[in-house]
């Protein structure tokens, strides 16, 4: 079997950090100016003026994700040093708090707080989303129905937000408790076709719920506009390896399971309630916890759900040439994700600021 194309496309949300106080900094909006001279449309702001978002294009496989991760967190690190400031890749700051940050001036996100008031101003958090192209409307719904059950494993992996207002949670991934505040969000329905969906929307649309599709903001969902499907489910990975390893095994899930699909196979369906009781645990514990294989009806070490991920999808990634950046997850498993370094650093020197300067360096390798 030959499969589709599978493009890839990687949107990321970065810290802008003070040096000195290593505070976040509300200085995204003037960081985007200087920026889109140079990536045109690929920066953009987002909720907090702390905060800027970038976005790959449209990559054919891989190795072009890598070199636009590169590029444009590298471009992103020389603008912010120009004007005295730094880069920072996770899913929370360790200590800045929400109440103090600014909102960006402009019309979609001034109406998100008027809307949702301290629910989104709450929402101080950082995500990484990655497409995967799916010309097929009704193949995007059977693979997001399917894909579901994977998404507490991708989210074990990249844990990257274990600290909030500078206090350790006793999470790995707190970000994924503050956006589930929000309506719409979380471990998707499933839906017996694209027409079930469109229905949905048409719904919420019609009754005042939503406005337009992207209000929608589960863990997946076919993109509205592009022909993709959005994982949305990751912390953001501090390391560009961790990034191009997440975005290269989420890119064989779909592969394999639509290569189970030409085969008249299709992976087992779990309750919803089921999916989401795993991702609480991936929440919870990261790398350290325990999932449920819910066939055996037994707890399984995400380590060894993960080497069993990699079994998986082992007869697609040679043909989508994501091999080695696939097995790059023996090393998050082996030196634990950023969430892990993080709580490792801040238990040896007791002080957020290194942990911050530890994320600082991080973010830059590579570039």
């Amino acid at each position: 079997m030959r499969l589709p194309d599978l493009t890839l496309g990687i949107e990321e949300e970065y810290q802008i950090i003070d040096p000195e106080t290593r505070e976040l900094a509300p200085f995204g909006e003037e960081l985007i100016s200087r920026g889109q001279e140079i990536l045109q449309d690929q920066i953009k702001p987002e909720l907090m003026r702390s905060q800027v978002e970038v976005g790959t294009n449209v990559c054919r496989n891989i190795s072009e994700a890598r070199a636009e991760i590169v590029r444009l967190r590298s471009t992103i690190c020389q603008i912010a040093e120009e004007r005295g400031l730094r880069m920072a890749a996770a899913s929370t700051h360790p200590f800045s708090r929400w109440n103090e940050q600014q909102i960006t001036s402009k019309d979609r996100y001034e109406k998100m707080a008027a809307d949702l008031r301290d629910i989104a101003r709450r929402l101080l958090i950082f995500g990484m989303h990655v497409h995967v192209g799916i010309e097929d409307r009704e193949l995007q719904i059977d693979v997001m129905n399917q894909a579901r059950y994977f998404m507490p494993h991708i989210l074990a992996i990249t844990t990257s937000s274990p600290f909030w207002h500078g206090r350790d949670t006793g999470l790995k991934s707190y970000r994924s408790v503050v956006f589930e505040n929000m309506p719409r969000s979380g471990t998707p329905p499933s839906f017996a076709s694209h027409g079930e969906y469109l229905s949905f929307i048409e719904t919420l649309v019609k009754t005042g719920c939503i406005d337009e599709p992207t209000k929608i903001w589960w863990d997946i969902r076919p993109h509205p506009k592009f022909p993709t499907l959005e994982f949305r489910i990751a912390d953001v990975c501090t390391r560009i390896d961790e990034v191009i390893c997440v975005a290269a095994l989420l890119q064989a899930v779909v592969a394999k399971l639509i290569k189970l699909r030409s085969d008249n196979r299709s992976w087992r369906p779990y309750r919803h309630h089921l999916i989401t009781e795993n991702k609480w645990r991936a929440v919870r514990y990261g790398l350290d916890g325990k999932l449920i294989d819910f066939g055996k009806k037994q707890e399984v070490s995400v380590r060894d759900l993960s080497d069993e991920l990699l079994e998986l999808i082992d007869d697609v990634v040679d043909d989508l040439g994501s091999r080695q950046d696939v097995e790059y997850l023996h090393q998050i498993l082996a030196n634990g994700s950023s969430a892990d370094r993080q709580l490792a650093t801040f238990a040896e020197t007791q002080d957020l600021k290194a942990v911050v300067d530890q994320l600082v360096r991080e973010s830059q390798e590579g570039c």
